[in-house]
This record gives C-alpha cells, sequence and structure tokens, in this order.
C-alpha cells in the first residue's frame, strides 16, 4: 500500500515539506501532515526510502551557565597580565606628573 501511496503523493510531495509558493502565495500541500507522516512511516517499514524530508541543520551550541561565570578565568588572566605591567606603569605616571609639576 505504501508504494501506491507514495506513487499518487510523489509529485505533491516533491512540491515541499509543509508546502511551497506559487504565484506569490504560499499553498499549503493537498495532503495533510497526519496522512503524509503515516505515508512515511509505511514506506520507510516495507524498507523504501523517504527523500522528501526538510533539509537539517545543525543545532546551536547555547552556551549554559552564567556569563561572569564563564568569562572569570579570561579576567583573571587579564589582570595577572596587568599586574606584571603595573610598576612600569606607575614608574611612567610618577615620570609624567613631576614632569608636569616642572613645568608650572
Amino acid at each position: 500500500m505504501a508504494a501506491s501511496g507514495l506513487a499518487k503523493w510523489a509529485s505533491e510531495l516533491a512540491k515541499g515539506v509543509h508546502g511551497y509558493w506559487a504565484n506569490g502565495r504560499w499553498t499549503p500541500l493537498a495532503i495533510s501532515a497526519r496522512h503524509r507522516a503515516r505515508l512515511r512511516k509505511e514506506t520507510l517499514l516495507s524498507g523504501g526510502e523517504w527523500h522528501y524530508d526538510a533539509v537539517r541543520r545543525e543545532p546551536r551550541t547555547r552556551m549554559k551557565g552564567h556569563k561572569v561565570d564563564r568569562e572569570a578565568a579570561i579576567k583573571r588572566a587579564r589582570t595577572v597580565e596587568l599586574m606584571e605591567k603595573m610598576p612600569q606603569l606607575l614608574a611612567e605616571m610618577k615620570k609624567r606628573r613631576w614632569e608636569r609639576k616642572l613645568k608650572s
């Protein structure tokens, strides 16, 4: 039965999974989703191939947890880098302050 049902609806199923655009309008398929699912199931159980499914995209990987927790390690690493530069930065600041004091 699946082969006969598939032969009957093959042209309609080839138009799209849920429907298609025709003459600037969205046109739903003439076969209902329930009957489409039944036809798909029967075809697959009888050993046939089903080429009418939508193309599956790769799911987005959503980060779990709080952003502050994820970025804490990055912030700590940056703080360590800045603390290593701190004596040089302080020396430059004192030098600028001293030069400004001498100008006035």
